[in-house]
């Protein structure tokens, strides 16, 4: 039986790579790399670095593959064009596992951050078993996530003593607000900046764009006086590179030490 190994890349360094991921790349006979066309290019050459950089094993080889673009989706037909989005990638992922690998071959799909927090590849591979033309195995290697890169570039915790966390997207947070049962909200797949909505602007932000990366920016500040210079940087640095990869936290006015520490004040760290 073909084996499909779905392996986190981490959120961008290279130097994120875990053992266990490495030892991954190197069991494949095929590895995967997608190309989401030329504005992202520099996602599919730090794949392509990774790869450069760690796969020892000379029967290896790389195929690419073009990932469509998804539709853009009205509000009340989000979950249906994402429907439509995977059902299109399985098409390809399935001609890729009956074409490139042997019936007892061992392919590997590489994947940014973790494969289980807000990546589809197993759902979509799982739409491949479904369809019931190719069977495989499927395992699954964990890898840093941006989460994780966030908090460790803000020199941070991510969770606050006896308190819970709330992970979130940016389409949520717009709709819903900052929940009434987490101090901590984490906000990843924000496209439209939607922290400008919050009504409390008391809230702390730490924000950071290429995480780990030498390109990393980081901002943090009361969300009242740097949400301006987010959206600003954010939009600048997207039109620089034609991409942006982001994520932030939330957090609530809360524990003293946290008030005195500083954190009202803006700074701002950035490599660029």
């Amino acid at each position: 039986m073909r084996t499909l190994l779905v392996i986190g890349i981490g959120a961008g360094n290279p130097e994120h790579m875990t053992v266990q991921a490495i030892a991954a790349l190197n069991r494949a006979d095929v590895l995967f790399v997608p190309d989401k066309g030329v504005e992202k290019s520099d996602l599919s050459g730090l794949r392509h670095e990774i790869c450069d950089r760690f796969v020892t094993n000379p029967a290896s080889r790389r195929v690419g593959f073009d990932v469509p673009k998804r539709a853009a989706p009205s509000s009340s037909s989000y979950r249906s064009t994402v429907d439509d989005w995977h059902e299109d990638i399985a098409g390809i992922y399935e001609a890729l596992i009956v074409s490139e690998l042997a019936e007892d071959g061992c392919g590997a799909f590489l994947v940014w951050g973790d494969p289980m927090l807000y990546d589809s590849a197993l759902r979509i591979l799982e739409r491949v078993r479904n369809r019931g033309k190719v069977d495989f195995a499927v395992k699954v290697v964990p890898g840093i996530t941006a989460i994780q890169s966030l908090c460790a570039s803000h020199k941070m915790a991510l969770n606050r003593i006896g308190d819970p966390v709330l992970i979130t997207t940016g389409r949520r947070l717009d709709a819903e607000g900052m929940p009434d049962n987490a101090g901590t909200v984490v906000v990843m797949l924000d496209g439209n900046c939607a922290f400008r909505n919050l009504k409390d602007k008391d809230v702390t932000i730490h924000w950071g764009a290429y995480l780990g990366t030498p390109d990393e920016i980081i901002v943090t500040g009361r969300l009242g006086e740097v949400e301006d210079r987010i959206v600003a940087i954010r939009a600048e640095a997207r039109a620089a590179r034609g991409w942006i990869m982001d994520t932030y936290l939330l957090r609530k006015p809360g524990e003293p030490e946290e008030r005195d520490s500083g954190a009202s004040a803006a700074t701002t760290r950035s490599h660029i």
